[in-house]
């Protein structure tokens, strides 16, 4: 028996018996009216019945002192209409987290980028909130033991978090990951998907990659890495976090000590990473997230790296996660979840 194999019973093990079938059936009906994205449940949501899964596991615990979330109720609801599937998703968090590495400048006149890692070397302080959806596309076993079946698997002589991988060549995952920071004020998720790859040399996200396309974030460094490379012409509050492409000019050192500069620059993602369209609003505590993509992706690698939603008669397993302000720990549900179209 390999490794993996070995791996997977206990995992199984570890969770108890795998589901025979979904736990809970989202069903997507069809839109009465157009869908206007803009991160808020207008009348068109009314129609749609929702799940609410609660998301209370955890992969790991920090050693640094962190306080985020432990658990949250999501309610999830779906529509479609001829081209697009819809999703509006809530959750509780008591905290808007957008403070992801950012640079602050110090006493002495220097600059200093705010981290706080725990022991896996990641880190959950200084860092963004992020929502996952995993959605199989051809890995045996995800209908019985969905996201479990590839997250955070243990390897021989490694000590790190965050692994995914699948266990072969031909299985792939779809993993719609929407940050808050690097990609939601593009209007947009992280299109990205899982193969079979463990060898974190030939890609650090072991399995996990960006979708083919490119565009996206990068670190905001100048060349020695001892201060921001740019900054935004008057930023709002949320802009102290990240450097968007109309407001982006050289970064010139006329703060004082204590102010805040974005420790990333954003831009839109294109190609393949660019398919799911999103707004989100956090108000009272709670986020919400409406959510675009089309039924069928076109494009290269599409159907290796795509759930297609081209058979209305067919379920889809799915899984989610929230990120409260955390690189890779994060809270998960152990059942399994499927999309139905009504």
């Amino acid at each position: 028996m390999n490794k993996l194999v070995i791996l997977l019973v206990t995992i199984g093990l570890a969770i108890g018996t795998s589901a025979i079938a979904a736990d809970q059936t989202l069903v997507s009906t069809k839109a009465p009216s157009p869908i206007k994205l803009d991160g808020m449940a207008d009348k068109a949501w009314d129609s749609a019945k929702g799940i609410t899964v609660t998301v209370d596991e955890t992969p790991y615990e920090p050693d640094n002192g962190y306080e985020g979330i432990r658990e949250t109720d999501v309610t999830i609801k779906s529509l479609y209409d001829d081209k697009y599937v819809y999703f509006l998703i809530t959750y509780k968090d008591p905290t808007k987290s957008l403070e992801r590495f950012p640079w602050v400048k110090q006493a002495d006149g220097s600059w200093k980028k705010l981290e706080n890692k725990d022991q896996t070397k990641h880190e959950n302080t200084y860092y963004e909130d992020k929502f996952a959806m995993y959605w199989n596309i051809s890995t045996k076993g995800f209908e019985e033991d969905g996201c479990m079946i590839s997250c955070h698997l243990d390897m021989e002589g490694d000590s790190s978090a965050g692994r995914k991988f699948t266990a072969s060549a031909d299985e792939t995952i779809d993993m719609w990951h929407a940050k808050y920071v690097r990609s939601l004020p593009m209007g947009m998720f992280d299109d990205q998907y899982v193969d079979n790859n463990t060898d974190p040399k030939a890609n650090k996200g072991w399995g996990r990659k960006g979708d083919t396309g490119k565009g996206g974030y990068k670190n905001n460094d100048n060349a020695d890495k001892s201060a921001p490379a740019y900054m935004n012409l008057s930023p709002t509050a949320d802009e102290m976090y990240y450097v968007i492409p109309s407001k982006k000019v050289p970064f010139v050192d006329d703060f004082k000590s204590g102010d805040v500069v974005p420790g990333i620059t954003i831009s839109p993602m294109m190609g393949g990473r660019a398919d799911i369209l999103a707004r989100n609003e956090y108000k009272d505590g709670m986020w919400t997230l409406e959510v675009m993509r089309a039924l069928k992706t076109e494009g290269e690698n599409a159907e290796t790296q795509d759930v297609q939603f081209t058979d209305m008669s067919k379920t889809y397993p799915f899984g989610i996660a929230v990120f409260d302000n955390a690189q890779i720990n994060h809270l998960f549900h152990v059942e399994t979840l499927e999309l139905k179209f009504n």
